[in-house]
């Protein structure tokens, strides 16, 4: 049996530092043998009626098109949200980096990804955002999911998600109009997302696209992996893999895939719990099961996202879990931890937990992860400030020193990561 105390004392070192530290948010004493971790911020502001959301980022590889720089560009995406409402968003601003995070311009407001108005009265938007480099188009191409509005607020009845899309122009420093994902007739494709998710660009260029979907008839979400075709400028559906459903509450979300060694990996969301699969060909799963760690406790990862950091040498998880003394965060939602994978069993190794994020009372769950080069992978989470009712919203003034920072949190690889090829 394995000497837990040097682990427990490490989780518990973890546990308190990232309990109690109030004002600027640091991370505990912990050592990886595969990384080191840096937290900085790149923005920050707080003024108690909307805040900052859906931070994720993309990174134009240096001589690339539009980048004469001697390093990545590092472009990224968010949108406000109304602490009013639920999941009330507007217009996707833009931030970027041409020095690794030292400084950052922004964020702007993106005018051609602000709200739409629809003919039946009511409002569309871009939310979800997700920006990747697109290695074979030479473009870093986002995506996310379209949300409607009227009078502010979500109508159920009529909101339908469809899978939308944009390209960024890094020498005028904006983002093109968004376009919508064309996808064949059927039930399963009326109201389909690809909100938040994580997708897998094959050597080819094709691009496996997981996505989430209500067929009319039906309450619950199913999680089926598409495969996508983009030339630079419109992205084609090509055909589409298995469907993964659950009869759990409101079924699977916000699905997102990677590859590593000769399998792919699918993660998936669902409200009682954070299940795992994979796949030869990444498009046929096998029927999901539950996230673990190796000792087969439940991870304590639910009800939101959770995504991949992939190495040449490793497969890591990044996710947020109960049993953190974290029962005051909604969903348990932060701090944010990352879990070295056992790609065998599908389980996350306990005693290489660390936490990339600290928790200052609010939620951390929404996130993105961004391959800057070989030798940074970065997280990038804003500080989502709403918390238990019947007051929603986080006081500016709060007792844990959130103040809607949107955190970068750098993964320094100890050795280079070679799934970074420098023509990419």
């Amino acid at each position: 049996m394995r000497n837990l105390f040097p682990v427990l004392s490490l989780l518990w070192l973890c546990l308190i530092y990232s309990s109690i530290q109030a004002g600027e948010a640091k991370l505990p004493e912990q050592h990886s043998p595969d990384f080191q971790i840096k937290l900085s911020t790149a923005t920050k502001g707080y003024d108690g009626k909307t805040c900052w959301v859906h931070a994720r980022a993309g990174a134009i590889p240096v001589d690339a098109p539009g980048n004469s720089h001697k390093l990545p560009i590092v472009v990224m995406t968010m949108q406000k949200l109304l602490l009013t409402g639920s999941d009330v968003f507007y217009a996707l601003n833009s931030m970027r980096t041409d020095d690794l995070g030292k400084t950052w311009q922004g964020p702007v407001e993106q005018k051609n990804l602000s709200r739409h108005d629809l003919s039946d009265g009511g409002e569309v938007v871009v939310s979800d955002f997700w920006p990747q480099w697109h290695a074979k188009s030479q473009t870093l191409l986002g995506i996310g999911h379209t949300v409607r509005y009227y009078n502010n607020r979500i109508d159920h009845k009529k909101n339908i998600r469809v899978t939308s899309y944009a390209t960024y122009h890094p020498v005028k420093n904006v983002w093109s109009d968004w376009r919508s994902l064309k996808l064949p007739d059927g039930p399963e494709f009326v109201s389909s997302g690809a909100g938040s998710v994580q997708r897998y660009d094959l050597p080819n260029g094709d691009i496996l696209l997981p996505v989430y979907y209500r067929r009319p008839e039906k309450k619950r979400s199913d999680v089926m992996v598409l495969r996508c075709r983009f030339d630079g400028k419109t992205l084609k559906y090509v055909e589409h893999g298995n469907e993964l459903s659950i009869d759990v509450k409101r079924g699977y979300a916000e699905p997102s895939i990677t590859k590593f060694g000769d399998w792919f990996y699918l993660t998936l969301r669902n409200d009682d719990a954070a299940y795992v699969t994979r796949s030869k060909d990444g498009l046929h799963f096998e029927p999901p099961r539950k996230w673990t760690f190796e000792d087969g406790q439940d991870l304590g990862s639910y009800n939101t996202q959770a995504h991949w950091v992939t190495h040449s040498d490793g497969l890591y998880l990044v996710y947020t879990r109960r049993g953190a003394n974290n029962d005051h965060v909604i969903r348990h939602r932060a701090p944010l931890f990352i879990g070295r994978v056992n790609p065998e069993n599908m389980a996350v190794i306990r005693d290489s937990e660390c936490i990339l994020v600290p928790e200052r009372g609010a939620r951390l769950g929404n996130f993105g992860v961004v391959d800057v080069n070989e030798n940074e992978t970065w997280v990038i989470v804003t500080e989502w400030m709403q918390r238990f009712g019947p007051d929603y919203v986080m006081p500016v003034d709060n007792k844990y020193g959130a103040d809607n920072s949107v955190y970068v949190s750098k993964i320094l690889w100890k050795k280079p990561n070679r799934l970074m090829k420098k023509t990419d």
